[in-house]
């Protein structure tokens, strides 16, 4: 390679691969015990549920407007326009996973900012925590998961090819042996397996990837066929994975954040708080600031949502009204009423002179009429007086 070439290339990279790298062990933010006790919640998720997790938990925001979306539609056909991430639109397929990271955003964000900027520190402390469940006899297989041992890590695939099941368990118990008690796994009802789960977890890479449901694991090619797959979630364009790495800029309520303490109890976040988020670079955030950050939360009840609804499925739709006319056309003229006793008149009626005298008087010449049965009541009045 040309000299002259070379050393402006190497000095690129090296101003990039601290800032734009998964992990740079000089800025470390989190501890493995720190970690621990931030992944310990999901860890146990099946591997395509949680590298949706991962990923979407760098978008705090939309976290946060996707939740209040789904409480306010709950029809999951809707998701698919939104403006959000597609992991964050995975994710909202699966409310009680998108209600728990919106109920804790504090927790939610410092996940997406541990895997923001230690993403290899994050799927090595997942690892770790599922050895631990499954030295503990607390991680097996069952009707609803698969777990298995591939290449010294531990993978948890969905074990039906249609539904994927959230794991509800204890961070408190379930990572250790307790004489005489094996602390199970529960599960709620099954949700479906879409095409919203179009990543997967590379533990060989410790990296989030996406498998485009073209060829991956066994789990992928066991749901295939049970899934349709649309350019919302497969696309090219999601080859290059995307992590907001502005979400280390958020501010995060460490008093909350010490609660969670499942895996080491005497582990807190305040040497996070002196830090006062110096993870990334911050010159890399002045130059590519967050859409998402800072902006008004959307309600989603507002004027146009009906509108919206209309627009999706018309078809569906059976209460919609006719629109209204806003023009000065004038309306169509009204067919003339005919009583049945009475002949038929033309709608060219005569003018009200000429009209018989059977014809109902116009309403302008009411008093007219009225004076002139009043004269002639007089004059028959007077007529019989002089016979008598």
């Amino acid at each position: 390679m040309n000299k002259a070439l070379f050393l402006p290339l190497a000095l690129s990279l090296a101003f990039i691969s601290p800032v734009l790298g998964q992990d740079n062990p000089d800025q470390a933010y989190f501890s493995p015990d720190q970690l621990d006790n931030l992944v310990a919640p999901v860890a146990l998720y099946p591997d395509p549920l949680l590298a949706q997790v991962l990923l979407a938990a760098t978008f705090p925001d939309q976290i946060d407007d996707a939740s209040r979306f789904a409480r306010a539609n709950a029809d999951p056909r809707y998701l698919d326009d939104q403006p959000w991430d597609v992991s964050v639109k995975a994710v909202a397929h699966y409310p009680t996973v998108l209600f728990n990271m919106a109920e804790k955003m504090d927790w939610t964000t410092a996940l997406g900012q541990a895997y923001a900027a230690q993403s290899s520190d994050v799927m090595g402390a997942v690892q770790r925590l599922r050895v631990e469940a499954r030295s503990a006899g607390n991680l097996r297989s069952s009707p609803q998961m698969e777990v298995r041992e591939e290449g010294g890590y531990v993978e948890i695939w969905p074990a039906n090819p249609q539904y994927i099941y959230v794991p509800v368990y204890d961070p408190a118990l379930v990572y250790y042996r307790r004489p005489g008690f094996l602390m199970g796994i529960t599960f709620g009802r099954g949700f479906f397996i879409g095409a919203w789960l179009n990543h997967d977890c590379d533990w060989r890479y410790h990296r989030v990837y996406y498998h485009g449901w073209d060829s991956g694991p066994g789990w992928m090619m066991r749901s295939r066929p049970y899934v349709h797959a649309t350019n919302v979630y497969v696309n090219v364009n999601y080859r290059n994975v995307v992590i907001n790495r502005t979400v280390v800029d958020r501010r995060v309520d460490y008093d909350r954040l010490n609660r969670y303490q499942g895996v080491h109890r005497d582990v807190h976040f305040d040497n996070i708080r002196a830090h006062d988020h110096g993870v990334v670079n911050r010159d890399f955030h002045d130059a590519h600031p967050d859409p998402h950050r800072d902006r008004p939360v959307q309600s989603w009840r507002d004027d146009h949502s009906e509108q919206r609804r209309h627009d999706v499925l018309p078809a569906e739709r059976h209460d919609v009204r006719p629109p209204e006319r806003h023009d000065d056309r004038p309306a169509p003229p009204a067919q003339a009423f005919q009583h049945e006793h009475h002949d038929a008149t033309p709608v060219n009626r005569p003018a009200p002179e000429l009209r018989p005298q059977h014809s109902a008087p116009q309403r302008e010449s009411h008093d007219n009429h009225g004076s002139q049965n009043k004269d002639a009541h007089r004059d028959s009045r007077d007529k019989d007086h002089k016979d008598k």
